[in-house]
């Protein structure tokens, strides 16, 4: 199903019109209401839901009025332009809304105690007009779940928002943004079950940075809400390209994440295949045969409880640990490259230095290989829903000169990139890398790879001391196949700094670590009532 987008000669609506921060603060308000009713993953539902109804029918209004004008003007008769306005071949590249579906509809039940029956409905009557839908939205508004009296408080604030005519915006492109912001902030919420669907945008930022998905098949085998694919489409809008150039493939294990997923997708006029349903990848590959161009992911940390067999075809490199998934998922992803596919998957650090279990042999037997390109080691509190320390994967199967496109011949050298002291904190707890950070480290990249667009920018690559340095396969035996950046770069020549840049330092360091004082005290306090409230 193509996104949808306003129609030619659409009329915009600038009076009713709300900014993006207008909508997320109205949505916000309404996750408020569900709070103490449900918990986050099950609010996360409920939100989205309605928030992706509302949009449908946002959109479909938007056309349907646009029509109506274009046929009045061209003087139809009004019998036929009744049945124009109801022909579903009129709203090419817009989800067809049919009428149980409409947000009237829907408002004037808000007050009944039908309300969750008639949002069910309206769920279901999407799902069967629209292929790209089928079986993606949640019918949960009628099974008593949240008091008819909430659900009405839900629909009224969310009639507020308005997904059409927005300062020029495409609709699509306001509730992208805004689902990226709910999806962000629910996996905050969740704590760390929530980064069981959530990426933060700035590591998948720098992941597409540096494999540069042009075009092609791109893959993803734990695709969580799908943020891999739709920040790769986003990179080739922005390079002038064409989202249909790639083809999505992923699997997701969780039910209601895989819905999720497929609903990003849509909002974001991707057409993916996420397979027909839910399923483990390592049990249940659903795309067996597929040799992917690009491989994106962010599989969940030291998985200790997943399905292994020992005689699986795709451990290449050793039979993975049971009581860690980490090396199984990279030689998953690893099987599924072309032969000239490049992976990025985010991991914990764990994995470029662990001998347990066998994963200092694996790791060993893929470097032997020159299936590892490069290895980032990433700042600190990047990640809201774990403080576990994490690092990016960079394979391939080949480093060599690849003719027109100019690639350098890296066979038997892998990148390092110590990365951790990059990005900025905007809060105490978390950090995202910036706009220079990711330029720093995917320019680094592209610069030791010779790719087109490092050499379109002049860029040339050389060692730099306690941030990059391309070793060779020799000196990676002698460190034991430990892959820890650190370990290679060395430290950073010393630079003089001028007084008044310490002084800010130590400002800067002195008021986070008061902030941090501030938050023990508060947490003990609360400790102390709730061991109060036992005796």
């Amino acid at each position: 199903m193509p996104p949808a987008r306003r129609a030619a000669g659409a009329r915009a609506e600038p009076s009713g019109a709300s900014s993006a921060k207008q909508v997320r603060d109205i949505l916000w308000r309404a996750a408020d209401k569900l709070r103490g009713s449900l918990d986050a993953a099950q609010y996360k539902e409920f939100v989205l839901g309605l928030i992706f109804l509302k949009y449908v029918s946002d959109v479909f209004d938007e056309r349907r009025t646009a029509l109506e004008k274009r046929l009045a003007d061209q003087g139809v008769p009004e019998e036929r332009r009744a049945a124009l306005l109801e022909d579903k071949g009129e709203y090419a590249g817009v989800f067809w809304v049919p009428k149980a579906a409409r947000w009237p509809r829907i408002a004037a039940h808000a007050a009944t105690r039908d309300v969750g029956r008639v949002l069910d409905e309206a769920m279901d009557a999407i799902m069967r007009e629209n292929a790209a839908l089928a079986g993606v939205l949640p019918k949960i508004f009628g099974q008593d779940r949240v008091a008819p009296k909430v659900l009405a408080g839900l629909v009224e604030l969310i009639g507020e928002a308005r997904f059409s005519g927005v300062r020029g915006r495409p609709a699509q492109d306001l509730l992208g943004e805004v689902y990226e912001y709910f999806l962000g902030n629910f996996a905050q919420a969740e704590g760390r079950k929530g980064g069981e669907f959530y990426t933060p945008g700035s590591v998948v930022r720098l992941l597409v940075e540096m494999l540069e998905p042009y075009e092609g098949r791109v893959y993803d085998p734990c695709c969580g809400s799908g943020g891999m694919f739709v920040q790769a489409g986003r990179f080739i809008e922005a390079h002038a390209g064409d989202k249909s150039d790639i083809s999505v493939f992923g699997q997701e294990l969780n039910e209601r994440t895989w819905r999720l997923a497929k609903m990003n997708l849509a909002i974001h006029g991707i057409d993916g295949d996420l397979g027909p349903r839910w399923a483990n990848t390592f049990d249940d590959d659903l795309h067996p045969d597929l040799k992917a161009d690009f491989v994106l992911a962010n599989p969940p940390f030291n998985i200790k409880d997943w399905p292994r067999d020992e005689h699986d075809p795709r451990w290449t490199y050793g039979v993975p640990p049971k009581g860690n998934a980490n090396f199984a998922w990279l030689q998953h992803i690893a099987g599924k490259l072309a032969e000239r596919g490049t992976a990025g998957v985010v991991l914990a650090n764990g994995s470029m230095s662990s001998q347990l279990n066998g994963e200092g042999d694996i790791r060993g037997a893929m470097v032997e290989a020159d299936l590892v390109a490069c290895m980032v080691a990433l700042p600190p509190q990047l990640f809201r829903t774990t403080q576990i320390p994490a690092c990016l994967w960079f394979l391939t199967k080949d480093k060599t000169p690849q003719g027109d496109r100019g690639l350098a011949d890296r066979r038997g050298e892998i990148l390092f990139i110590d990365a951790r002291g990059m990005g900025e904190l905007i809060s105490r707890t978390e950090r995202v890398l910036d706009d220079a950070a990711i330029a720093k480290i995917a320019r680094t990249y592209h610069a030791w790879r010779g790719t087109a667009s490092a050499r379109a920018a002049g860029l040339a690559y050389a060692d730099q001391p306690g941030f990059c340095r391309s070793a060779g396969l020799e000196t990676v035996r002698a460190h034991g196949y430990v892959l820890t950046p650190g370990r290679y770069v060395g430290a950073a020549e010393a630079e003089d700094e001028h007084a008044e840049v310490v002084a800010e330092r130590i400002a800067t360091l002195t008021r986070e670590l008061f902030g941090l004082f501030e938050r023990s005290d508060e947490l003990s306090r609360t400790v102390r009532e709730r061991l109060g409230n036992i005796e």
